[in-house]
């Protein structure tokens, strides 16, 4: 059975265009309901850290500098399918093969900086809300 819960992030680009708001508004209206939410910023050892499952990838030192630039929103998000819903409310990674009206068609300037980062599975969605919060950050 799929989980209910993920975990997502608005990234540094989307924060420093003051697109915040209008995404954390576009989650709510998608039915996810907001368990967990923080304004911090990553150092790279943290994004490192977050990320290590792509150093071996040609991207990863793009990536982490990226993903430490600025700061960033970390939630955590309930929905049933929550997994699942979000990835189709984000829309696909590159924003110009993003369906009409998801966050990333509306929100993002390119693959690389595509407004928001969604877990892909509900393993994923666990580890990565338990990396930026404690038991006692996460309502319900």
């Amino acid at each position: 059975m799929a989980g209910n819960r993920t975990f997502t992030m608005i990234k540094p680009e989307a924060v420093a265009a003051g697109n915040a708001g209008k995404i954390i508004d576009a989650i709510i209206e998608g039915g996810f309901k907001i368990v967990a939410l923080k304004l911090t910023q990553l150092t790279p050892e943290r994004a490192g850290k977050f990320y290590e499952v792509h150093k071996e990838r040609p991207f990863y030192q793009e990536l982490v500098d990226y993903m430490s630039s600025g700061p960033i929103y970390a939630a955590v998000l309930e929905k049933d399918n929550a997994v699942a819903d979000f990835r189709a409310l984000i829309g696909a990674t590159d924003p110009a093969e993003a369906a009409e009206g998801t966050i990333r068609k509306r929100f993002a300037k390119s693959k690389a900086e595509n407004a928001v980062h969604g877990s892909d599975s509900d393993e994923n969605a666990t580890i990565e809300s338990n990396f930026h919060f404690s038991a006692d950050e996460i309502v319900g």
